[in-house]
């Protein structure tokens, strides 16, 4: 993403393709990119959808249309996912944590107890994950390996995006030439996410069989 003072945040010419795209594509360009940014996300929501904001209070596009655009994309975006989840199983989950446990970073006593608390709370996790970023792509994968009811899910899924996106739209819509501002406050969320995702997950491959190890001390 590019500020106003030339410092670059994504690259120039992406962020250069991605606005003529938007701008030629209209609500397609939306949906494909929402789509692909659940999928694999290398163009962030933060900046497709104020983007379609600063398009839509240039008259260009509805807003209403690049929110229902946007949503739309996120769901079928999120869809791979919930699969692979579901595909993959619980059983090979916990067989994976059984064989590596290390890697895995939890046992499989920790999956059962953590699948227990999922099965209990994930509506809220669905809704609530939709609204976080880096989250709102991993959210799909523990309720497809949770079995979430597949309409339940889509439900969820849609009110969370619905919220996301609109949010983000309004947002753009309101600064206009000044869109790009989302970008530049959420992608530090976004890095510090995963930033403590990633730290959380080499403590524990460190740690991992430490305490085990301890009480039979």
């Amino acid at each position: 993403m590019k500020t106003a003072d030339g410092d670059s945040v994504i690259p120039f010419v992406m962020f250069d393709w991605i606005t003529g795209f938007l701008e030629e594509s209209g609500y397609f360009g939306i949906f494909l990119l929402m789509a692909l940014e659940n999928i694999f996300p290398p163009i962030p929501s933060e900046l497709i959808m104020p983007l379609a904001g600063y398009n839509a209070a240039r008259g260009q596009i509805n807003p209403v249309g690049a929110v229902a655009a946007g949503t739309i994309g996120s769901i079928v975006g999120a869809l791979p996912w919930y699969f692979l989840g579901r595909v993959f199983g619980y059983r090979r989950l916990r067989q994976l944590a059984e064989k590596h446990g290390r890697w895995v970073t939890v046992s499989p006593d920790d999956l059962d107890k953590a699948r227990k608390w999922f099965e209990r709370h994930c509506g809220k996790m669905v809704l609530l994950g939709r609204l976080v970023p880096t989250i709102r792509t991993l959210i799909s994968i523990p309720a497809g390996v949770a079995e979430m009811n597949f309409g339940r899910f889509i439900l969820l899924t849609a009110i969370g995006t619905v919220i996301w996106t609109g949010a983000l739209t309004a947002l753009g819509y309101v600064l206009e030439d000044h869109y790009d501002l989302v970008g530049e406050y959420l992608d530090p969320v976004s890095t510090g996410i995963v930033i403590i995702l990633a730290g959380t997950y080499l403590y524990r491959v460190i740690t991992h069989g430490r305490g085990s190890r301890t009480s039979e001390s």
